[in-house]
């Protein structure tokens, strides 16, 4: 009953997936501290300094906290006002042969940006194959419907026939810059290393008597334990904030994209051309039980706002940070980059969701190409008479007065786009009747659009997800079942 009655962030309790839930949270941040503080101790072991086994055994016996272990690290905190130190003294009391030399020569960011880094890097992995099935789901969709013929918009006024699949391709495409853009940060990032209080390796450089050489490859050891290729040549007390920006930057951008899609998804819903799914026992509105919101979509554009600003925090917190680095980022990174990952994690299964129950009503589609394709074919029918020998400036003035009668029909009456049938009752056009049909077929309106999905397909999704990482993400995960 207590979780009811303090705020909970719907971020995590209503929507986020339990493996990006559980990557930022209390549990698995201070179990990475303490894997961070067995790395330094191990590290700083191996090069000499006189770190027992029984410590080390300690710390790997107890690197995950137990609820009173939570219980002690809050009260420590509440005297210390420090959350490190008082993680570091809760660590010591389950590990007490490593008790005075846990976080040894170290600074608090040790272990809170380097966890970050170790956080972020997972998240941004997570996020690839998440998006890796989205763009396979919505390939499959685009290669189904490949050749149906749709009406374009631009402007959201009537345009040139494109098809229901080429028009997807277009969505998957910018996703293809997003796996693009997500995967260069995380395969960008460093490690922050072992650096000291302001970055200059001072307190490893006394640890170790004054041997560079040893706190050059302290950083080394402890980089490669942490998992990283590879640490940054310089930083400050914290690695730079303008990491955050490099990270957050493509996970704005992944809200722009899904923003898009959704807006796209909700006006064909509107059109009654395409929808989301709409589960039988789902409710629509609690006034007006016919309703089929795209609640789905809204979801997805309300979320994907919220991704684009949080960039806006990067960008500010980094622009503030002054000299070796001022506390004011806390806070903010804090809740920032957590919900900036769970953000982007709900925007992408919700899409994966959509994306997995599609729904294409062909007859309607058809029955709004019908209404405008008559004037859309206009020019194709003054070629034809022309072919048959006929004037085309009369031509022309002959079409021109049939189509402002059937646009009357059409704008004044509420009527039918009664064109065609004007056509075939005027004798001008005797010669082209018999070409009515083979002149209005909406798949001679359509261009190259199946082959260019064909091609992309091929030469640009395929190479993609190609990638090991992302066809193991393909083979191993099944369709998304969201909670609300």
């Amino acid at each position: 009953m207590e979780s009811f009655e303090t705020y909970q962030t719907p971020l995590s309790s209503r929507y986020a997936s339990k493996e990006m839930s559980y990557l930022f949270s209390s549990a698995n941040r201070f179990k990475t501290w303490r894997e961070l503080w067995l790395n330094l101790a191990v590290a700083e072991k191996q090069l000499g300094l006189p770190i027992s086994d029984e410590a080390l055994e300690q710390m790997k016996a107890n690197l995950r906290l137990t609820p009173e272990q939570f219980d002690i690290a809050a009260k420590e905190e509440k005297k210390r006002r420090h959350d490190v130190m008082a993680h570091v003294h809760t660590f010591g009391q389950v590990a007490p042969a490593a008790a005075g030399i846990i976080h040894l020569g170290a600074t608090s960011c040790y272990v809170t940006d380097n966890a970050d880094l170790i956080f972020i890097r997972t998240a941004l992995g997570y996020l690839l194959k998440s998006l890796a099935v989205l763009i396979s789901r919505l390939s499959a969709f685009a290669a189904q419907y490949r050749d149906l013929p749709t009406l374009g918009f631009t402007h959201f006024q009537p345009a040139q026939l494109t098809t229901v699949g080429k028009r997807a391709t277009l969505w998957i495409q910018e996703l293809l810059w997003d796996l693009r853009n997500i995967k260069r940060a995380r395969d960008d990032l460093g490690f922050r290393g072992v650096k000291g209080t302001t970055g200059t390796q001072a307190s490893f450089l006394a640890l170790f008597d004054g041997d560079h050489e040893k706190v050059e490859e302290l950083d080394k050891l402890v980089t490669k334990l942490s998992g990283f290729e590879y640490a940054y040549p310089v930083t400050s007390q914290t690695y730079s904030r303008k990491i955050d920006i490099d990270v957050l930057s493509p996970l704005a951008s992944l809200g722009a994209t899904a923003h898009k899609i959704a807006t796209d998804l909700r006006l064909l819903a509107n059109l009654k051309e395409v929808e989301e799914p709409f589960e039988s026992t789902q409710i629509g509105s609690s006034a007006m039980a016919y309703k089929r919101n795209p609640m789905r979509s809204e979801r997805v554009c309300s979320l994907s706002r919220h991704l684009m600003v949080l960039h806006q925090n990067a960008l500010m917190t980094s622009s503030v940070q002054w000299f070796e680095r001022t506390l004011d980022d806390s806070a903010n990174r804090r809740v920032t980059l957590p919900e900036a990952f769970l953000t982007a994690d709900i925007v992408l299964s919700t899409l994966r969701n959509v994306s997995e129950g599609l729904v294409v009503y062909p007859k309607v589609i058809a029955r709004r190409i019908s209404q405008e394709l008559p004037f859309m074919a206009t020019e194709n029918l003054i070629m034809a008479i022309v072919k048959k020998g006929g004037d085309r400036q009369e031509a022309h003035e002959k079409i021109r007065v049939l189509s402002h009668e059937a646009a009357h029909q059409v704008k004044n009456l509420g009527l039918d786009n009664d064109l065609i049938e004007r056509v075939r009752g005027d004798a001008y056009f005797d010669p082209i009747k018999g070409e009515l049909d083979g002149l209005l077929d909406p798949q001679t309106f359509i261009g190259r659009a199946p082959e260019q999905v064909d091609k992309f397909i091929k030469e640009w999704v395929e190479p993609a997800l190609a990638d090991k990482e992302l066809q193991e993400a393909l083979l191993g995960t099944g369709k998304v079942e969201l909670h609300v």
